[in-house]
């Protein structure tokens, strides 16, 4: 009976069961019928959080939850009575996997089995990573996501990676509540837990939405720049990756500098991570980033390093970097000249990228007082 399912199956605006939960751009899930109404009212502002929508907002269906609802309720769907195909006859096989992981009475043994050989699946087919998200799975990997048992942790993550390799579900994990557990990993998983969940973050991070609901989680990105700062090679990579895809929302670089990045990010970058110096490039668009910057000894050195040395990518971020540092700073404009830049930048005048040659020629007229012409 209706009033005996959970009040997480209500629909926020309606109070009623729902019968096709949407995810909304905010990550808080509606009845279709009651937020379209909602929306064809003119509303553009989500009826929870009051934070401004899109002009056409788009809905995204959250099959998870429509899947537990059909279940709890004892409604079953509906079969095919088209034949079987090879990739029909890949997901049934799939289907006793699924029943195993979300079973409440399967061993910690069962469920590793079962997620192991659903990690190989999904890692290549879309139709079983859709399966699995509409069975209602997302929740029993989450709660594994929460074991103690790391190797049942790191196989529920490998999961929920591959799951949100399709558009649709990255909202739909984010408004599940996969960005505490994840959070949690970062703090006190193991290695490779930790560098999975680091790239599951980034992989969340592509929706826009997403960036700002992770950017503004409790210990969200100190947790990212605590594991850039004290992580192995891969996790400082993951890390470095995984606060590249959030720091595209202006937003987010305030954040990141705040949780005393910069002084790490150059660390990273002395030791050859060149992703930190990507991160530095959209950090140095902010004033509190420059201003970090200008106070890290040696910051220059190692930026010219990476233009004698680095890839075109690690050249371009490097000269970017300098150009915003010398607009702000006579004292950085004699010490990069002291660096010997002009001569550098004269080398890459014949450089196959476009973006290199253009900034080294703005760098060189910033540091030779030349005004550019129009």
């Amino acid at each position: 009976m209706a009033f005996d399912l959970p009040n997480d199956f209500r629909c926020p605006i309606s109070l009623e069961i729902m019968s096709d939960p949407v995810i909304l751009q905010s990550g808080h899930t509606f009845d279709r019928v009651s937020i379209q109404q909602w929306i064809d009212s003119g509303n553009r502002t989500c009826p929870i959080t009051k934070l401004p929508l899109s002009e056409t907002p788009s809905l995204i269906p959250n099959h998870a939850l429509r899947s537990l609802i059909s279940n709890f309720a004892h409604v079953s769907p509906k079969e095919s009575s088209r034949p079987r195909t090879q990739q029909e006859h890949s997901q049934s096989q799939s289907q006793a996997l699924i029943s195993t992981l979300v079973s409440r009475s399967s061993s910690n043994a069962s469920k590793l089995e079962s997620l192991t050989r659903l990690v190989r699946l999904t890692k290549r087919d879309s139709s079983i990573r859709r399966k699995v998200t509409e069975s209602g799975a997302v929740r029993a990997a989450l709660d594994c996501v929460d074991s103690c048992n790391q190797v049942l942790q790191e196989k529920s993550l490998s999961l929920l990676l591959n799951l949100s390799l399709e558009d649709d579900n990255k909202v739909g994990l984010v408004a599940d509540g996969v960005i505490r557990r994840i959070v949690a990993v970062l703090r006190v998983g193991s290695a490779d837990c930790k560098a999975i969940a680091a790239t599951l973050l980034t992989s969340l991070a592509v929706v826009e939405v997403n960036k700002a609901t992770i950017g503004s989680y409790p210990d969200a990105i100190s947790a990212l720049v605590s594991l850039l700062r004290v992580g192995n090679d891969r996790e400082r990579k993951e890390s470095a990756t995984a606060l590249y895809a959030l720091c595209s929302f202006p937003d987010n670089r305030k954040r990141v500098v705040d949780c005393g990045s910069v002084p790490i990010l150059v660390e990273a970058a002395d030791s050859g991570l060149e992703r930190a110096v990507e991160v530095l490039g959209l950090l140095v668009k902010c004033r509190g980033g420059r201003e970090e910057m200008s106070k890290v000894s040696g910051f220059v050195e190692v930026l010219v390093n990476v233009l004698r040395n680095g890839s075109l990518k690690g050249i371009q971020y490097s000269l970017f970097i300098l150009n915003c540092l010398c607009c702000c700073s006579r004292e950085i404009v004699d010490e990069v000249k002291r660096e010997g830049v002009v001569e550098i930048c004269f080398g890459f005048e014949d450089n196959e990228s476009e973006k290199i040659r253009r900034n080294a020629t703005i760098l060189v007229h910033n540091l030779l007082g030349i005004p550019m012409s129009s």
